[in-house]
């Protein structure tokens, strides 16, 4: 009696350790909210649009929002996702750099749908917004309406906090087209291009 007594009690003890460590490691799981913002009209907000070349100057636009879970400490993968938006292709258009705004002939056009978080690391904080708004690097599987799969990167810089080497928009990888290089956003206020945001939530 007094073996089985301490064998439940054992049972009892482990259970309590295995829920008190979940507790912990859920709770320092990050839920993140990110965002390509406009700025047309002043405070940065969902609706923006970004854009990055291809290595032949070709183009993609993307609209986009949603939400993530991180696992905590950055590392691995996660299906708590939510969000997507709208993408269209461009052809190729010269001079190719990352602050040109030239736009070809449209190319093709549909939504994509987030599936997956690849990495999430965040780096800085906005002082003049709220708290909850930061900056950072979110690796994200992407499924587009024509049937290719590809990865979003957002990537954000905030003002404090930061590291020069982080950039400001959006490269895109959709079936063997990496659009790797992004349009930087312009250095006039309220243009409404290529400025991302995360908020944890």
């Amino acid at each position: 009696m007094r073996i089985k007594n301490r064998w439940l009690l054992g049972i009892g003890v482990t259970l309590l350790w295995i829920t008190a460590t979940s507790s912990v490691a859920m709770g320092q799981a990050a839920h993140v909210r990110w965002d390509i913002v406009s700025v047309a009209t002043g405070p940065p907000l969902p609706g923006g649009i970004a854009s990055a070349r291809a290595q032949n100057c070709s183009k993609i636009t993307l609209t986009g929002s949603g939400t993530f879970v991180a696992p905590a400490g950055g590392g691995g993968t996660s299906s708590g996702v939510t969000g997507g938006g709208t993408w269209e292709t461009f052809s190729a258009t010269a001079p190719c750099t990352c602050s040109s705004t030239a736009t070809g002939t449209s190319t093709g056009s549909g939504t994509y749908v987030v599936t997956g978080l690849v990495r999430w690391d965040e780096k800085g904080t906005f002082p003049a917004l709220p708290d909850s708004a930061v900056g950072g690097l979110a690796i994200l599987r992407v499924q587009f309406s024509d049937g290719s799969r590809g990865v979003l990167v957002v990537s954000c810089h905030s003002p404090s906090g930061s590291d020069p080497a982080i950039f400001e928009g959006i490269t895109v990888s959709k079936s063997f087209v990496d659009y790797w290089n992004r349009e930087a956003p312009s250095g006039a206020p309220f243009v409404d291009a290529n400025r991302t945001l995360f908020h944890i939530e």
